[in-house]
C-alpha cells in the first residue's frame, strides 16, 4: 500500500529560526515569536506563577488550558499546603486581550496540587488565540495556542514537532528550545517518557548527571510524582515551548516506572514500595494534574486513549499502551508466549476503538501515536509457512526471536490484528508515530516481514530519538557516528523494511502532512551537556499518498 521514500539525508546545520513559518497571529512577525519566549520565561520567575502555563489537545471549538498557582511560599509542589485561592482565565484572539473569547474563575487547592485545568470550550475552528491566568494579584505569562481545523475544511498542510523521552538528570532540554523558536508548527506531540522516575544518579546519560532529580529517591508517592512534575515544569525551554504551542500527549512508563503493564513494572518492588495499584494511581493522579491533557473516565477509570481531527486532512489517534497490556515477555519465559493470542498490548476495548476508528476515518491520512515501537525488530524475519516446526520446537515466535519484548514484537497477536485489520479494510495513507527508543527509525510496516520487500504493506513508521535520554550509542560511550554505524547496517541487513536507523543522536522530529505526502525531518543536537546546545538536520523521509517506495529528493518549503 504505501512506502516509503528517501527525502534527503544532509547534515546541513540548522539555526534555530531559519525556518518556513507559519505565522502565530495574522500580521505577526518573527520578532513576536522572540518575544513571547522571553516574556514567558522572565514571567515564569514571578512568585505565583512559576510553573508556567500550557495548553493541550486542540478541538476546532475548545483547548486545554493549565497553569499552577504557588499561593505561598511554602506551598511547593506536593507539599498539600496552601489555601483555596480563585483563578481567573482568559482567552483571546488578540495579545492586548481586547477581544476576548471566553472566560472564567476556577478555584486551586491542595486537592489538585494547586493546578488548574479549563477546557476552554466555545471557540473558534483553525484559530490563534492567546489566553493568560490571573490570581492573587499578579497575571501569568501569555500563551498561545491554537484550535483544530474544522472537520469538514481541506486543510493544505499540517506540521507537527515530535518528542519522547526526556530526562531531566541526562542534559537539557535544548530540543524543546529549537521547537519553541520556530514558527511554522500547529502543535507538539509527546509520545512519552514527560519524565521519569528515577532517584538521583540511578539513571544517566553518557557522561553522567547533569542536573539532580528531586526528590533524591524514586518517586512513589502521590507527593512524590507531584515534586518530580513540578520541578520539570520549570526547565525554561519546556516551559517556553508549553507557552508557544499546544501539546498532544500520552504516557508510557516512565510517567509511572519502567517497564510498567496492568499490574506491575520492572521497577517497582511491592515489599519495598507497597501495591502497584497504589503507586499507578498516584502517578495517574499527578500526570492529569500536571499535563494539559483531555481525560475521560468511565466506571470511575481514566481513559487517555482518544482521537484529534485535523479537517479531512489528518486524524490523530492517541494509544495508551502501559495501562491495559499484559507483562512483557522475557528472560526466564518462552519467546513463544509473543505469539499467544490471549496477550495484549493494548487491551481489548482499546483495540476495537482503534481498528473502528482506522476503517470508519473520513480524512485522507491516519495517524497513529504509538508509545512503543510496531514495526518488527526479529533477528532473523522466519517466514511462518516453513517455520512452524522450528516456531514449535524451539519456541521462537513466528516473525523471528523477539529483540525488545516491551514493544509491539511481544504482542504479535496485537499487531496482526492492526495490521491485517488495514489490509482487509484497503485502508491506505496509515502512518505511526513513535518514541520510546531513544534512537531515530524510518520503517515500512510489512505484512511478512521476511518477504518484504515482495510482499505488501499496511503503512510506515517514523520513531523519533529522546531529548537527553541515553541512545545505544551513549551506552557504547564510543565516538558519535563510530561503533553505532556498524550496528545500524547489521540491524537493517537483518531487518529489510527498517530504512533509516540512527542509533547516537538526541533530538526531535517535525512531521509535515500535505495531501500529497507525510515527511518526517530529524533533527539532533550537538550536546544535550550544552544548555546552548545548536542542532543539525539528520535525515528526512516521505510517504507518498499512493505512491511505491523509491528515493526522491523533495526540497522542503
Amino acid at each position: 500500500m504505501r512506502s516509503l521514500i528517501v527525502v534527503e539525508n544532509t547534515g546541513v546545520v540548522a539555526p534555530a529560526g531559519q525556518f518556513a513559518r507559519r505565522t502565530l497571529f495574522k500580521g505577526s512577525t518573527a520578532a513576536a515569536a522572540a518575544v513571547l519566549l522571553s516574556t514567558a520565561t522572565a514571567h515564569a520567575d514571578g512568585a505565583v506563577f512559576r510553573h508556567g502555563v500550557a495548553s493541550g489537545d486542540p478541538l476546532p471549538g475548545a483547548v486545554i488550558l493549565w497553569t499552577r498557582v504557588s499561593v505561598a511560599a511554602d506551598a511547593t509542589p506536593g507539599s498539600g499546603l496552601g489555601a483555596p485561592t480563585t483563578v481567573r482565565w482568559e482567552i483571546a484572539t488578540d495579545d492586548s486581550f481586547a477581544s476576548i473569547a471566553a472566560t472564567g474563575t476556577v478555584t486551586a487547592g491542595p486537592d489538585t496540587d494547586h493546578t488548574v485545568k479549563i477546557d476552554a470550550t466555545g471557540l473558534s475552528a483553525g484559530t490563534d488565540y492567546c489566553y493568560r491566568f490571573t490570581a492573587l494579584g499578579e497575571t501569568s505569562p501569555v500563551g498561545r495556542t491554537r484550535t483544530a481545523a474544522a472537520p469538514d475544511s481541506a486543510v493544505e498542510r499540517l506540521r507537527l514537532g515530535l518528542v519522547s523521552c526526556a530526562n531531566w538528570e541526562a542534559g537539557w532540554f535544548g530540543a524543546y528550545r529549537h521547537l519553541a523558536a520556530r514558527s511554522d508548527l500547529d502543535a507538539i506531540v509527546h509520545l512519552g517518557d514527560y519524565l521519569y522516575e528515577y532517584g538521583r544518579g540511578e539513571y544517566v546519560g553518557r557522561n553522567g548527571a547533569v542536573r539532580a532529580h528531586d526528590p533524591a529517591h524514586d518517586i512513589v508517592t502521590l507527593a512524590d510524582y507531584r515534586i518530580r512534575h513540578g520541578q520539570y515544569k520549570t526547565d525554561p525551554d519546556l516551559m517556553a515551548l508549553h507557552a508557544a504551542l499546544p501539546f498532544i500527549c500520552t504516557w508510557d512508563d516512565h510517567e509511572s516506572a519502567d517497564n510498567s503493564w496492568r499490574d506491575g513494572a520492572e521497577n517497582h518492588d511491592p515489599a519495598t514500595e507497597g501495591p502497584w495499584a497504589d503507586r499507578r494511581a498516584a502517578s495517574a493522579k499527578a500526570y492529569l494534574e500536571w499535563m494539559p491533557v483531555r481525560e475521560t473516565r468511565t466506571d470511575g477509570a481514566v481513559q487517555i486513549y482518544r482521537r484529534l481531527r485535523f479537517g479531512t486532512l489528518a486524524e490523530l489517534s492517541m494509544l495508551d499502551l502501559r495501562s491495559y497490556r499484559d507483562e512483557e515477555v522475557g528472560p526466564g519465559a518462552s519467546w513463544r508466549h509473543a505469539d499467544d493470542p490471549a496477550r495484549t498490548i493494548t487491551g481489548r476495548a482499546q483495540m476495537d476503538w482503534l481498528t473502528a476508528g482506522l476503517v470508519s476515518s473520513p480524512v485522507q491520512w491516519k495517524l497513529v501515536g504509538n508509545p512503543v515501537m510496531i514495526a518488527p525488530l526479529v533477528f532473523p524475519p522466519l517466514e511462518s509457512a516453513t517455520t512452524q516446526a522450528i516456531t514449535a520446537a524451539l519456541g521462537i515466535p513466528q516473525g523471528g526471536i523477539t529483540v525488545n519484548g516491551d514493544q509491539w514484537d511481544g504482542y504479535t497477536a496485537d499487531r496482526r490484528a492492526v495490521f491485517g485489520t488495514i489490509a482487509e479494510h484497503r485502508i491506505g495513507d496509515v502512518v505511526f508515530l513513535t518514541g520510546d527508543i531513544h534512537t531515530s527509525w524510518a520503517a515500512d510496516l510489512p505484512l511478512d516481514a521476511a518477504n518484504y520487500p515482495g510482499g505488501p504493506t499496511v503503512g510506515a513508521e517514523f520513531v523519533v530519538p529522546s531529548v537527553t535520554s541515553a541512545s545505544v550509542g551513549d551506552v557504547l560511550k564510543a565516538p558519535p557516528r563510530t561503533a553505532s554505524v556498524a550496528a545500524e547496517e547489521a540491524i537493517k541487513s537483518a531487518n529489510h523494511h527498517l530504512r533509516y536507523v540512527e542509533l547516537d543522536s538526541h533530538g526531535f522530529g517535525v512531521l509535515e502532512v500535505n495531501p500529497h505526502q507525510t515527511q518526517m525531518d530529524w533533527f539532533y543536537a550537538f550536546d544535550v551537556t550544552d544548555p546552548a546546545t545548536g542542532i543539525r538536520h539528520g535525515a528526512s523521509f516521505a510517504v507518498r499518498s499512493g505512491g511505491r517506495l523509491e528515493p526522491r529528493a523533495v526540497p522542503r518549503s
